[in-house]
């Protein structure tokens, strides 16, 4: 108890520095688990609080911030045609992907989080820190080479107003994750559309176009070189014949074919292809996943009635089969894009999904059936999990109204 104490006794007075003390109590509450546990005839008995199970979450992602900060640097060198091995050059690909990681990371938490503390200090209560799994994942759905202004204004918007507008956390009707990410799709859609979004380092996306390094990369070739290990090459040029084309692109222009003439399944299984930073490695998302349902914290109706959604509509395009889209098999539609984050991470948030048993099961399958509709019917959004999630986001609470409805028509009926 030395330790609480001690924390204790440097606590700022809460009238005199309202923010010093929202501060002071995030950490405080961040640090220490509470104390006390339920009593009486109720099912929960521990300690678990708002603050440890958003943690859980976070640690899930980890794998897939590994992954991908080293992707970005496997799809920098690809491009120049260097260290075709995905463990060549280890150093080089982990050196440039923390170049690009870090500031998404850092700035998203600094305007992110310093958004809820300012709000809370305000309102005079504890930080929520409802941003904690939101900060997480904002980087992991961005391009790896996004400006960075354009990120921190998506992160204000989603912030203010798609949480603190509905009063903080608990309180806000869609993922503010995905706000950050539509909000950059609809207002700055060069940054995170295109060919050109997805692989990072360079003036622009073209045959011959140079790498474009900087301070950073010159600190790691100080350090590199007195390692005795290779060093960034700042002649380096794009191959001749590299396009930077994601499989979704290439399977709207000509179907699964024109995928695997680029793309073996492997790759795309495993995530070592363009794309968003952490939705790539299908694996690390799996284990992600698995590690939400073990916990508790992520439903498995909600995942299942996913992939049950998008399988459904699949089989229907490949029944049709009336563009080169619709004919890609149905259960490839798993290997390209980001579904299975999606799945994982976006569709099961406690907040903005269905909170009924059966609205669940409605809730996840229409994203898994809208999702893949939208991403065969309509180019400008290959990636349709967003929107879907957004749009049943809204819709759930008027699916969990008509599920509890007949549930108290059939009760009434045997009454």
């Amino acid at each position: 108890m030395g330790l609480v104490d001690l924390f204790k006794k440097i606590e700022p007075d809460k009238k005199n520095s309202p923010f010093l003390h929202t501060a002071y109590d995030a950490f405080f509450t961040f640090a220490f688990t509470p104390n006390t546990t339920t009593k009486g005839g109720v099912h929960i008995r521990d300690g678990m609080d708002l603050k440890r199970t958003m943690v859980f979450v976070v640690i899930a992602l980890q794998l897939c911030y590994l992954f991908g900060t080293y992707n970005i640097g496997h799809q920098h060198f690809d491009a120049v045609g260097m260290y075709p091995g995905f463990l060549e050059g280890f150093h080089l690909k982990l050196g440039h992907g923390l170049i690009k990681m870090l500031p998404i990371f850092i700035w998203t938490h600094v305007v992110g989080l310093g958004i809820e503390f300012w709000f809370a200090a305000k309102k005079g209560h504890a930080v929520e820190e409802g941003f904690l799994v939101s900060g997480a994942l904002i980087p992991l759905i961005m391009p790896p080479d996004i400006p960075i202004w354009i990120l921190c204004v998506s992160v204000v918007f989603a912030v203010i107003l798609g949480k603190e507008a509905f009063g903080g956390t608990g309180m806000n009707i869609w993922n503010v994750a995905l706000l950050a990410r539509v909000f950059v799709f609809f207002a700055y859609p060069t940054s995170i559309s295109g060919d050109g979004a997805w692989v990072a380092g360079f003036t622009e996306i073209a045959p011959g176009a140079a790498v474009d390094y900087g301070w950073a990369h010159n600190v790691f070739n100080s350090l590199f070189g007195w390692m005795n290990l290779d060093t960034f090459n700042s002649t380096a040029v794009i191959a001749d014949g590299y396009s930077g084309a994601t499989p979704l692109a290439l399977a709207y222009q000509g179907g699964w074919e024109a995928v695997t003439e680029q793309f073996t399944v492997a790759h795309m299984w495993w995530g070592t292809i363009p794309g968003s930073i952490g939705e790539t490695s299908k694996p690390l998302i799996l284990i992600g996943a698995a590690m939400l349902l073990l916990t508790g914290i992520a439903s498995w109706r909600i995942m299942l009635s996913m992939v049950l959604g998008a399988a459904f509509m699949g089989y229907i395009f490949n029944a049709w089969d009336a563009t080169a889209f619709m004919s890609v098999p149905w259960y490839y539609h798993f290997y390209m894009g980001s579904f299975f984050f999606a799945m994982a991470f976006m569709a099961t948030d406690p907040v903005t999904a269905a909170s009924t048993n059966t609205g669940k099961w409605i809730y996840g399958f229409m994203i898994g059936a809208l999702g893949l509709l939208i991403r065969v019917f309509n180019p400008a959004y290959p990636e349709g999990w967003m929107l879907a999630i957004l749009f049943l986001n809204t819709m759930a609470p008027l699916i969990d109204h008509f599920v509890l409805e007949s549930n108290m028509k059939k009760r009434l009926s045997h009454a």
